[in-house]
């Protein structure tokens, strides 16, 4: 078994602030506990949106029950509080948006798609692209450790106070270059993107583990991104294209 790497670490070439900082620890995975009532907090209004994404196709009970337990509205700003639910992306800041509910939901089914430890999770996870922490809160549910990485200092501080009230012990944030992956958790079960390139860096295939799976936007010839599914079996790759979709671009860097 790979051992897992101490913390703080910091990436190459990032600035002195620690690189990695855990959310919460010796508490399992759970979202706060929610107020009865009939606004943003309300149960209901979560499973609303739980309800249709099962009507879109989302199957994976693992996935629904995370999509269920993650409060939306708390990783949006207030005024936009009212769409929270609503299967659209909304502005997050620096430029970047937070993913539709339907499309986080696909690509943490495709990442998963049965493959699962005796835990019932899947193992070490990579996120390219924290964003404002929402997805990486869901798959902190389905994932024993999830890795995640963001590239602009502005939003990895946003998501540090974001997560913190969630207290999930096996989150770990980093300030760096996505494109560089993050060697010293690898090998990774699974690799998910948040932001688009015309290729799939080379270090994320040399990190992902024999068996794994990348679930990444990608620039086709045509120009449109499309979501690819990239599996490493043997030390060979094998990749799939699916629907379109629509993504900020993949860059290097921090900011």
């Amino acid at each position: 078994m790979t051992r897992r790497p101490g913390f703080p670490v910091r990436l190459p070439g990032s600035a002195p602030l620690p690189a990695v900082r855990r959310v919460g620890s010796g508490a399992p995975p759970a979202a706060p506990a929610a107020p009865a009532g009939l606004g943003l907090d309300s149960q209901a209004v979560r499973s609303r949106m739980v309800h249709k994404l099962a009507a879109q196709g989302i199957a994976d009970a693992r996935v629904l029950a995370a999509m269920n337990a993650v409060e939306r509205h708390r990783f949006v700003d207030t005024a936009l509080g009212n769409q929270a639910y609503e299967d659209t992306s909304l502005p997050i800041g620096w430029a970047q948006t937070i993913s539709k509910p339907s499309v986080v939901a696909r690509m943490i089914e495709l990442l998963l798609a049965g493959r699962t430890g005796a835990d019932g999770r899947l193992g070490r996870v990579l996120e390219v692209g924290t964003g404002c922490g929402y997805q990486a809160a869901v798959l902190s549910h389905v994932a024993s450790e999830v890795y995640s990485i963001e590239r602009l200092r502005g939003l990895h501080e946003r998501a540090r106070e974001n997560l913190r009230a969630f207290r999930l012990a096996n989150v770990h944030l980093l300030f760096g270059d996505g494109m560089a992956g993050f060697a010293k958790g690898a090998p990774y079960a699974g690799i998910i993107a948040a932001a688009g390139g015309e290729a799939v860096p080379a270090a994320w295939t040399d990190q992902l583990a024999d068996g794994g799976r990348i679930v990444a936007p990608m620039v086709m010839p045509h120009g449109q991104q499309a979501l690819i599914v990239l599996e490493k079996s043997g030390g060979a790759l094998r990749q799939s294209v699916l629907e379109g979709v629509h993504f900020v671009p993949l860059k290097s860097g921090i900011a």
